[in-house]
């Protein structure tokens, strides 16, 4: 790779990113040649966009005046360059000479001199453009403002805890395959194969790595004894109610994981179907399947379109894992900060309450269907299940019975652990069971 190709590339993303069109995951994908500078380019773009909002007020006290529109990419080239001596322990001058370079393969030669001189003007008295930054709570938390309020008004008592997480680097969280492996069994495999990990404390498959490993290098993870998956959709088995004989419908199903947890629990299932509108998505499911030795019906359609795939047969199961803000995940995808507008949680709100109306009737009476989602707005959550139940007159709230995370006046939710668990919330609705069956 020549000189300054990488840092280019970063800028490149972010700037793509800014304009939203894409996300990091569509965005940064693994290549197949110079795979050796992946982690490089990783660190620099989640990096630059986890501390987006402080390295943004950090570059606004060393410009003259703002960069044009048609010059976002060397913007955002100043921002990686910032973030790497701020952030990164990568030789302050490896960071400058590789950003200038950056300049000429992103043909900006004009940039040259500015890239160069804002570097080292950063260098030379960063301790007071950081402390005049970190005056802004959203500079120092790095956060957009609408989130902000929105976490203080929703949690007075946890809210900068939940923005401290957010830019905490996420803990690799596995799922023992209980039905093959006990948990401690598995820890000291892990042991010996010299990495350092501990039980989780919430769900009795999980285990936290002291330090992120690829999945190769875990034992038997080709085999099937254990997945990557956070700790707090681990949970979602034991709020379903599983026995044997049971009909259960999985929506919104990709990449599977919860697919394969809830076959993992070895109950037999008269059925389980998994149902996601992504065709690609769907073939990471039954990959996920095929390690795993599990089998289930994959179905292709929209969840919110049940004449397209549903063939009557009632489900006494159903699992809504809904599409939502994913503000509980931010740490693992930091560019949610930048891509996340207020407007689109209203829309997603809609596309909920549109998913639980469509996929009530596929539900026996008497019968439970869990809303999950990865988001710590009560907007996406709380509200939808309360707007949910006024609305169906043969549902009913059911509380959970735990005592992991805060109660909600409908359903439970779990805060991001900078330690541990990502943000999650559960609601378990009861239909009726003298509705009639349509």
């Amino acid at each position: 790779m020549k000189p300054g190709q990488l840092r280019a590339q970063a800028a490149t993303i972010l700037s793509r990113l800014l304009q939203q069109q894409g996300s990091l995951a569509t965005l940064l994908e693994r290549p197949n040649d110079n795979a050796q500078d992946f982690p490089l380019l990783q660190e620099i773009c989640f990096g630059t966009c986890r501390w987006y909002f402080l390295l943004d007020a950090v570059l606004s006290q060393l410009l003259e005046k703002p960069l044009k529109a048609k010059d976002q990419d060397v913007r955002c080239l100043l921002l990686c360059g910032l973030y790497q001596l701020h952030g990164m322990r990568v030789p302050e001058y490896a960071v400058v000479n590789e950003t200038v370079a950056a300049t000429l393969v992103l043909k900006k030669q004009w940039a040259k001199a500015l890239v160069n001189a804002v570097l080292r003007s950063f260098l030379r008295d960063s301790e007071t453009l950081l402390a005049r930054a970190m005056k802004s709570d959203a500079a120092r938390l790095s956060h957009t403002e609408w989130f902000m309020q929105a976490m203080q008004q929703a949690w007075p008592e946890h809210w900068q805890a939940i923005l401290e997480a957010n830019n905490q680097h996420p803990p690799m969280t596995l799922r023992v395959n209980l039905a093959r492996v006990s948990r401690q069994d598995y820890l000291d495999r892990l042991a010996l194969a010299q990495c350092m990990a501990r039980p989780g404390a919430l769900g009795e498959s999980s285990v936290y790595l002291e330090h992120a490993q690829p999945v190769t290098a875990l034992p038997g993870f080709a085999e099937g004894l254990a997945s990557v998956q956070d700790e707090a959709s681990q949970l979602i088995p034991d709020l379903l109610d599983l026995a044997p004989g049971i009909s259960l419908l999985d929506a919104c199903a990709a990449p599977g994981g919860k697919t394969c947890h809830l076959l993992e629990r070895g109950v037999p299932f008269a059925r389980l179907v998994a149902l996601d509108n992504d065709a690609r998505r769907l073939e990471r499911v039954q990959q996920n399947l095929d390690r795993l030795q599990l089998q289930a019906t994959l179905v292709c359609a929209d969840a919110a379109e049940p004449s397209s795939w549903w063939d009557g047969q009632h489900f006494d199961r159903i699992l809504l894992d809904a599409p939502c803000s994913a503000t509980g995940i931010i740490r693992r995808h930091p560019d949610i900060k930048l891509l996340r507008q207020q407007d689109q949680v209203r829309a997603l709100q809609k596309e909920q309450l549109r998913l639980l109306g469509a996929l009530w009737p596929c539900l026996k009476p008497g019968g439970l269907l869990l809303y999950s989602t990865c988001s710590v707005l009560p907007s996406e959550n709380a509200d939808v299940i309360g707007l949910f139940v006024a609305q169906q007159g043969d549902a009913k709230h059911e509380e959970i019975p735990v005592a992991w995370g805060v109660e909600c006046a409908h359903g439970r939710q779990l805060l991001p652990d900078a330690a541990g668990h990502d943000g999650f919330y559960f609601a378990r609705l009861r239909k009726n069971p003298e509705t009639l069956l349509r």
